[in-house]
């Protein structure tokens, strides 16, 4: 480990109090948001009179608009500044998220995913480069943690309070999956006056660092960014046909797919153990996402310590896959809970520990591609996997296929995660410095 200065210190810690809360609050509402259909499944289905199949494309659509618009997003974040865009994004997720509401069958419901994916394209990928504007490498393991605890933390917090949300059923005529949905939107939009007041661009602008700090910052951050390109150079166009890059991009849609399909289907399969209310549900929900945040943080901060990133992720990957099948083989409300916060941990301590590995290899603009790109061919995992799922558990009756199928996926992420460690870069060297 490095020794860590007086200056580094005060200016980190400034940093991470600043920016690391406030973007966590805007995840938290993000992730709340983009999940929260799933906890509206049971009633929603049973309302609208909609097959697993047809929920799960319907929910899983949002993720083909976002792989369309996610690259070029994070390029005009990258343009015209983290404040700017990222406050154009929060109002019109926030407006869609609402209209969620007043869907009346699987067009409208179609339409309206296809139109949020379109419209919150951009958020994670852009705030994890914007992040690499402020955090040199040695912190992302511990930060990237920290900013993505936002999603257990959104599941485990929001199930409980969608619980209460539902029993809101008939109020004004409205069912309580749609006052969900639109008392839920209403933070995205209250956030997009605090974006554009509260955020910095770069820390060159902070006004809120001494001078000193500011310099130091900045100058180990042009160091660590001359230092990649001095070994390789990307335009941004060559990460989106980079082998490796496209190999991280499999490598995450193997996490993201049994994510988005716990976060869309799990209320679901808790509900078929047993007589719930819609309150228990939501605690009980809650549960396996509540280890997931604890041990994300933990897992971080673990990584950073040791300084590898290769085992920690494989090792979190495989724990995914083994909290799957026993998932996959118990009926029994406790082993079942019990897998899936196995599954839980698995894949958020992996998430943000393989997005040190990406970053390391990209600055500037290319960061602002790759990242995306990475990002976009993740998340078609959570078209894919929620549809997949759908359609075998309409053909079987249960869940058991569609977990094991789940559960071999995370395998496909440590495959490539030890092929992608051995793979040379390959990319277009950086110019020869002149004589």
């Amino acid at each position: 480990m490095h020794a860590i200065s007086a200056i580094e210190r005060s200016t980190m810690r400034k940093v991470a109090w600043r920016l690391l809360p406030f973007l966590i609050v805007c995840y938290f509402i993000s992730y709340l948001d983009r999940v929260n259909v799933g906890f509206a499944g049971p009633a929603m289905r049973a309302d609208l009179g909609l097959s697993a199949t047809a929920f799960g494309t319907a929910a899983g659509i949002f993720f083909l608009a976002y792989f369309a618009f996610e690259v070029p997003s994070n390029l005009a974040l990258n343009r015209f500044g983290a404040r700017i865009w990222i406050a154009r994004i929060m109002i019109t997720w926030g407006i869609l998220s609402g209209a969620q509401a007043f869907v009346t069958g699987p067009t409208s419901f179609n339409i309206v995913r296809v139109l949020l994916g379109a419209a919150e394209a951009g958020f994670f990928p852009g705030v994890i480069f914007y992040l690499t504007l402020w955090f040199p490498s040695a912190y992302r393991g511990r930060i990237v943690g920290w900013f993505m605890f936002a999603i257990p933390f959104s599941s485990a917090l929001g199930s409980p309070v969608s619980g209460y949300l539902l029993n809101m059923d008939g109020i004004w005529g409205l069912h309580g999956w749609q006052w969900m949905f639109i008392i839920e939107a209403i933070p995205a939009l209250l956030m997009t006056g605090g974006v554009l007041w509260y955020l910095t661009d770069r820390p060159s602008e902070a006004d809120w660092l001494t001078v000193e700090e500011k310099a130091w910052l900045s100058r180990t951050l042009a160091e660590e960014e001359s230092a990649r390109e001095a070994v390789v150079s990307f335009k941004w166009w060559e990460t989106l046909l980079n082998p490796r890059i496209i190999g991280y991009g499999l490598v995450y849609l193997g996490l993201v797919s049994p994510l988005y399909t716990l976060g869309f289907f799990q209320p679901q399969i808790i509900k078929a153990l047993g007589n719930v209310s819609n309150v228990q549900l939501g605690f009980l929900n809650a549960f396996p996402y509540a280890v997931g945040a604890v041990t994300m943080v933990l897992w971080g901060f673990f990584s950073d310590r040791i300084k590898e990133r290769k085992w920690t992720t494989i090792f979190a990957a495989a724990c995914a896959t083994a909290g799957l099948l026993i998932a996959a083989s118990n009926d029994g409300l406790v082993l079942k809970l019990i897998g899936l916060a196995l599954a839980s941990y698995g894949i958020f301590a992996a998430l943000p520990i393989f997005w040190s590995l990406p970053t390391a290899m990209l600055s500037g603009v290319a960061a602002a591609a790759g990242i995306a790109w990475i990002n976009s061919v993740g998340n078609l995992g959570g078209y894919f996997g929620p549809q997949v799922f759908g359609i075998i558990k309409d053909r079987t009756g249960g869940d058991y296929y569609g977990l094991l199928f789940m559960a071999a996926l995370p395998i496909m992420s440590i495959v490539l995660v030890m092929i992608l460690d051995r793979k040379p870069l390959a990319a277009r060297p950086a110019a020869a410095p002149a004589e």
